[in-house]
């Protein structure tokens, strides 16, 4: 006996609701999916998302941000930071029109505020913070600082995320193995590492701050420095004529692009690749080769 009509249409409308709840999933389940059983490293996982690409179930600008998320995760505050002789600081006792006039020339947000020294961060200056000194002149600066937040240069990225959520803060100080200021990251940093570099009008070079000393007595060099000026820092005599630029030289000798924490050696020097994004180098961390490096070679 064949099945009424009206019995086949509830169970034709259920597997149209299944249809339709299948096509619903989330581009995490559907991601979760294509790579099961899992790739077995970070770089197996980021061809399978090239691959999903590829097969169009993530959008092209959904792998990078997701590219970025699992690179973040192997990265930390060191890795990002602005070094110390990069920073835009300013000393408590300066009076305010100098203030005023460093804050605009420089056009950040907010600032770290020091005593003494460099090194004695006392607080964070907002910018917007300077209109109240104009309204109520009888406050000083140091009743407008904010506390400020540190963390360790081995800070993971993704716990120095949740800080800034949890502290409701933008800006830290990075301190070194020694208690000493190693430099600044802001939140912009971090997410920069997702989504990729966040300009403003106010972004800018600074070719003069592109090489500088580590704690553990190594360099740290801008990808975009200048050969002559690595030549001149570290007495070394490497090719000016067809590179401008430390990372162009660098790529060259490897054939591609180096990604993070592969190690090149050239002209006894060893440029180990501290952070690449972008399809270029951003901070290699070089060391001059030792007779024993040599030998081991």
């Amino acid at each position: 006996m064949s099945e009424p009509s009206h019995s086949r249409a509830p169970r034709a409308d259920r597997a149209h609701a299944a249809s339709a709840a299948r096509d619903r999933r989330s581009l995490f389940e559907r991601l979760v999916e294509f790579i099961r059983p899992g790739p077995d490293s970070t770089d197996e996982l980021i061809e399978s998302l090239a691959d999903a690409e590829q097969r169009e179930l993530i959008e092209p600008q959904s792998r990078v941000m997701l590219e970025g998320v699992i690179r973040m995760a192997g990265m930390t505050a060191g890795d990002v930071m602005v070094a110390t002789r990069r920073m835009d600081m300013l000393d408590i006792e300066s009076p305010y029109d100098e203030v005023l006039a460093f804050v605009i020339a420089t056009g950040h947000s907010r600032f770290p505020v020091f005593e003494e020294t460099r090194d004695n961060i006392i607080g964070v200056l907002l910018a917007k913070d300077l209109l109240k000194l104009q309204r109520a002149p009888e406050l000083n600066l140091r009743t407008l600082l904010r506390p400020p937040m540190f963390v360790p240069e081995s800070k993971g990225l993704n716990e120095l995320l949740h800080d800034f959520r949890a502290n409701r803060s933008h800006l830290a100080i990075v301190i070194d193995e020694f208690g000493k200021t190693a430099g600044l990251i802001t939140i912009e940093d971090v997410l920069e590492e997702i989504v990729g570099e966040i300009e403003d009008e106010f972004d800018h070079d600074d070719a003069g701050s592109a090489i500088f000393t580590l704690a553990d007595g190594s360099q740290r060099v801008a990808g975009d420095a200048d050969v002559v000026d690595v030549n001149a820092a570290f007495g070394v005599q490497l090719p000016v004529d067809d590179f401008d630029t430390i990372g162009g030289l660098v790529a060259h000798e490897l054939g591609r692009v180096p990604r993070r924490g592969e190690v090149v050696e050239i002209a006894g020097l060893r440029f180990a690749v501290m952070l690449a994004r972008g399809g270029s180098v951003r901070w290699f961390k070089v060391t001059r080769l030792t007779t024993a490096d040599h030998t081991e070679g």
